[in-house]
């Protein structure tokens, strides 16, 4: 009895094979569906992206409107602040620094006083030299008390001998008498000469120990101290120095790679590290001719003045320098990023996604230095001649199209546009970069931080 109870069971769990097709075929079916979907969905994604379909649409480029405004072509530089009239205020004499009557930053006028030397030993050679000169005005008086004796005597013989009253001998005695008189007035008269130059030069060397300012100034740098000992005996010694600063001068140091661009007369203005936002200006004066060698770099001195208005510039600012080469105000403008090179678009060679179209914004500036082919004419070195370009413009449509300008001057950004583009119009810079460029760039952007980051860290 049990065993027809357990057939009766299992019979009934059974299925029959139709009803275990059936399940298959409709999964299989929602399988393929939404396999299609999928890559019908990737596939627009990528379209859009610009990864995956052949057609260039306006969202793939980055563009630039010619607009208008003021370009620059210029050469920079670094110098320094000097006051363009300025003197070292020494001592002529030797000796100890009494007194210094100035301090740095006083302003003083030609004649005032500003140190003083310990004028003691100077002081006692001019007493002895006059002493002496009197001692040898005394020895004056006294020989020629001598000389107008021997006169008398020399005239008394003298006529005594025309009358046969005296010898031959005691005339001649008479004479030499005389003669030695008149000897001895002209040694006490060159001795005294002599004492009078001394004096006069101990004189000055004691007025050398008060020393007097030369020029009207500010005093703007003090080298001896108060006490310190000079000694003058083989160079003078600096005790501080004087400078009129209403007029700098600007030296600055211009490279041998853009020397050749300066002109004498040519505009030039600079700025400071503490005020960036004004400019001082001027006009380039010189170009030593002998350069300067600095860790093998050949650097030339350029050098221009500028009033010193209000007294905001001081002595050895440094000074940001540009001298202005060419320069256009208020001019239709596109950015050099948007110039073609030649070879490359003869060549048909694509662009490169994120990048400028076929361009480079060094190579217009190698254009605009001089920088040509072989063969080539170089460049107008004011910047201002008539120059051809090739650039790509973005029509309303959407469609690209590449028109020849001709640019005058141009700096390392911006070009001056005479004719070809008009204000408005759009000009192709670069390719907006793929969905994958940009998970590649965040990709490099995420190992190099990794690198960068210290040991340790997580």
């Amino acid at each position: 009895m049990m065993q027809p109870a357990a057939q009766v069971t299992t019979k009934a769990h059974s299925k029959p094979p139709g009803g275990r097709r059936k399940p298959s075929l409709f999964r299989l079916r929602n399988i393929l569906i939404g396999v299609v979907a999928l890559a019908i969905a990737t596939g627009v994604y990528w379209w859009q992206a610009g990864s995956g379909g052949n057609g260039e649409g306006a969202a793939d480029y980055l563009t630039a409107a010619a607009d208008r405004g003021n370009i620059e072509d210029s050469v920079t530089a670094v110098g320094n602040l000097q006051p363009r009239d300025f003197v070292d205020v020494g001592t002529q004499v030797s000796g100890q620094l009494r007194k210094v009557h100035v301090e740095i930053g006083q302003q003083v006028n030609q004649g005032d006083l500003l140190a003083e030397i310990d004028p003691t030993v100077y002081l006692t050679r001019v007493e002895a030299n006059r002493a002496q000169l009197e001692n040898l005005g005394a020895q004056l008086t006294q020989r020629q008390a001598e000389l107008a004796l021997a006169q008398q005597q020399f005239t008394r013989q003298k006529n005594l001998l025309a009358e046969n009253a005296t010898s031959e001998d005691a005339f001649q005695n008479a004479e030499k008498t005389l003669r030695a008189a008149e000897a001895a007035v002209k040694a006490v008269n060159a001795q005294i000469r002599q004492t009078t130059s001394t004096l006069r030069g101990d004189e000055a060397n004691l007025g050398y120990t008060k020393i007097f300012a030369p020029m009207s100034g500010t005093v703007v740098s003090q080298n001896a101290k108060q006490g310190q000992t000079l000694n003058a005996n083989q160079s003078a010694p600096i005790i501080l120095r004087i400078a009129d600063l209403a007029v700098m001068t600007v030296t600055t140091q211009v490279s041998e790679a853009d020397v050749s661009r300066l002109r004498i007369g040519m505009p030039a203005y600079f700025t400071t590290l503490g005020r960036p936002d004004r400019q001082w200006r001027g006009t380039l004066a010189k170009i030593n001719p002998t350069p300067e060698v600095v860790n093998n770099v050949v650097l030339y001195n350029a050098l221009f003045d500028v009033e010193n208005t209000g007294g905001a510039l001081m002595t050895q600012m440094t000074a940001q320098t540009f001298f202005v080469v060419a320069a256009a105000d208020n001019v239709l403008r596109v950015p050099v990023a948007a110039f073609q090179r030649p070879a490359a678009r003869q060549a048909g060679g694509p662009q490169q996604a994120g990048g400028p179209p076929q361009a480079g914004v060094e190579g217009e500036r190698r254009r605009r230095d001089g920088a040509t082919s072989a063969g080539a004419p170089p460049a107008d070195p004011a910047g201002q001649r008539e120059r051809p370009r090739m650039v790509q413009v973005l029509k309303p449509d959407g469609t690209v199209e590449e028109r020849r300008i001709m640019i005058g001057v141009s700096d390392r950004v911006y070009a001056a546009v005479l004719s070809g583009l008009n204000e408005g119009d759009l000009v192709v810079v670069g390719r907006k970069p793929s969905a994958g460029q940009l998970k590649v760039q965040q990709q490099q952007q995420q190992q190099n931080m990794q690198r960068m980051r210290p040991p340790g860290m997580l």
